[in-house]
């Protein structure tokens, strides 16, 4: 990933769902959290998004590349406001975390989109499937800030079996293949845990995917 790693070894939590622990050196989560505040100013900025059944989000949102809202992407968001670009930087990341948990390159199609989260200390996220995409190329989460518990679950329903792992700052998750449609969801977030060079409060999660749409 960086130059600067951390010797962690990758911890396979299921088939085809690797964690990999401390992989974004400091110069790395720094210039991310730089980009995501770019990011969250606009155009589109940041919001939480209604769902289907009235309630509402209590992570923050921005998307870039293509526009998700709950269970559909579009070019543009519901204004008109067209969406921020997707950049290489990511899927170059992405790719990179996907050879080192596999020990392949990564051949798939091409990440074009991402969804910068940002977790209060009082933000959830429910247990869910990523299933919006055509493609099920893996999908690759990047970890700022406060440390979160994420659960990663079953394909068949939210219920267990499921692991907890401890998402830290410069924490790479890459989930594929037999993992690809797995529910998960962060169940808390620890509050005062992100690195002080930061200069950030809170949790910032970068969920990195391919839509496997045309255009």
């Amino acid at each position: 990933m960086d130059d600067a790693l951390f010797e962690s070894p990758p911890v396979r939590v299921a088939p085809g769902a690797v964690h990999l622990p401390g992989r974004l050196s400091l110069d790395t989560r720094v210039d991310l959290v730089r980009r995501c505040r770019e990011w969250a100013r606009g155009p589109a900025g940041m919001r939480r998004h209604t769902m289907p059944g009235g309630g509402t989000m209590s992570v923050s949102m921005v998307s870039l590349g293509w526009h998700w809202r709950p269970y559909s992407y579009s070019r543009t968001l519901p204004d008109g406001t067209p969406v921020q670009p997707f950049p290489d930087l990511l899927g170059d990341l992405a790719a990179r975390a996907i050879e080192e948990a596999y020990g392949v390159p990564y051949e798939g199609d091409p990440h074009d989109v991402a969804l910068v989260n940002f977790y209060d200390a009082d933000a959830r996220m429910g247990m869910h499937q990523d299933r919006d995409e055509r493609s099920r190329a893996p999908v690759v989460s990047i970890s700022l800030g406060d440390t979160c518990v994420f659960r990663f679950g079953n394909t068949e329903n939210r219920d267990r079996p499921h692991t907890d792992v401890e998402l830290r700052c410069a924490d790479l998750f890459v989930f594929g293949g037999p993992s690809r449609m797995a529910y998960h969801g962060v169940t808390r977030v620890r509050p005062g845990t992100a690195d002080p060079a930061l200069g950030l409060v809170g949790r910032l999660n970068i969920t990195v995917r391919a839509s496997g749409f045309d255009g």
